[in-house]
């Protein structure tokens, strides 16, 4: 791939999404492999990223997705609208997945790795499922949006990844809404037994990165893309306890109903559909991606939190 596009070395790498959470990760990961980058953001960073080109735009801007594409050799596409109405969603997540396609099929791009999600499955319990082994029904307005968007890159002939939750330095959802959980539900959620699909950022990255550049078995499609292994989540909770981050969870387990009453009674942002993502399973089998694509996993998410615990520590602290 790295000799049909620029030099050997050095192909050049389109990015969407560089400055969120999982963007800024990759390009990170990106700059560390050698690479090219042309990024695209509506606001570029003043701090410089060695190797790093921005085009300043969106995915609304056809002259900004033709400057972003030219001559790249492949396209990484973050960028998505997570929050929002059905207007604002489509905009983003499926008419401006289909410009940034068409944009990249004009310029010859020949390998595209897509960045979705596994909350396109819905409401679960889903207890180790392959891919599409049961019917997607997104129950957001962003995760309707982001499974269409899926079907522009899988026209494409592009990798589609759906982790699950995605923890790390710069996760402003996944630890923040179990903070406030423990403090409206402080039992323990069905025994804390469900199991749950994590990775950490910066493993997700490195996935994201292999697929894009490396020479691998990966055919193009849909793939999960979290950790191999699932994580209980009463072991998720233990960690971030034995970090200081929340506060131990000793009561006693309580069944699923019951802990849906107790939420309810403690009105709060995370909603019953959220508390159901941390506190029911939803894991869905993940190892073949890694496999495919010759890049080790890493121990898993829980040995990344005490890297992001000052991290977590801030934000709990703001919140």
């Amino acid at each position: 791939m790295a000799t049909e596009h620029g030099t050997a070395a050095r192909p050049t790498v389109a990015l969407t999404g560089a400055t969120g959470f999982i963007g800024s990760g990759v390009l990170a990961a990106l700059a560390a492999r050698g690479v090219r980058v042309r990024a695209l953001a509506r606001k570029p960073p003043q701090d410089a990223v060695p190797g790093t080109a921005w085009v300043p735009g969106d995915l609304a801007d056809p002259a900004a997705l033709e400057a972003l594409c030219t001559g790249a050799g492949a396209l990484v596409h973050l960028a998505s609208r997570v929050a929002g109405g059905a207007e604002e969603c489509e905009a983003v997540n499926d008419r401006g997945t289909a410009a940034l396609m068409a944009a990249a099929g004009r310029a010859g791009v020949r390998r595209i790795v897509h960045l979705s999600t596994a909350a396109v499955y819905g409401e679960g319990p889903h207890a180790g499922i392959g891919v599409d082994e049961v019917t997607p029904a997104p129950l957001s307005e962003a995760s309707r949006t982001r499974l269409l968007g899926e079907r522009h890159t899988l026209a494409a002939g592009g990798y589609v990844l759906r982790p699950g939750l995605v923890t790390g330095t710069g996760d402003r959802w996944v630890v923040p809404a179990l903070a406030e959980l423990v403090r409206r539900v402080p039992v323990r959620w069905d025994g804390g037994e469900a199991r749950l699909s994590v990775v950490e950022r910066t493993d997700l990255a490195r996935l994201i990165t292999a697929l894009a550049l490396d020479d691998h078995a990966a055919r193009p499609g849909v793939h999960h893309a979290s950790h191999p292994d699932p994580v209980r989540a009463g072991d998720l909770l233990a960690a971030l306890a034995a970090l200081g981050l929340l506060p131990a969870l000793d009561g006693p387990a309580v069944p699923w109903e019951e802990c849906r009453r107790l939420l309810a009674a403690a009105p709060g942002r995370v909603s019953e559909r959220q508390f159901a993502l941390v506190a029911r399973d939803h894991w869905y089998r993940s190892e073949e991606i890694w496999r495919l694509a010759a890049c080790p996993p890493g121990p898993g998410p829980l040995a990344g939190l005490p890297e992001a615990a000052a991290w977590y520590r801030r934000v709990l602290g703001q919140a």
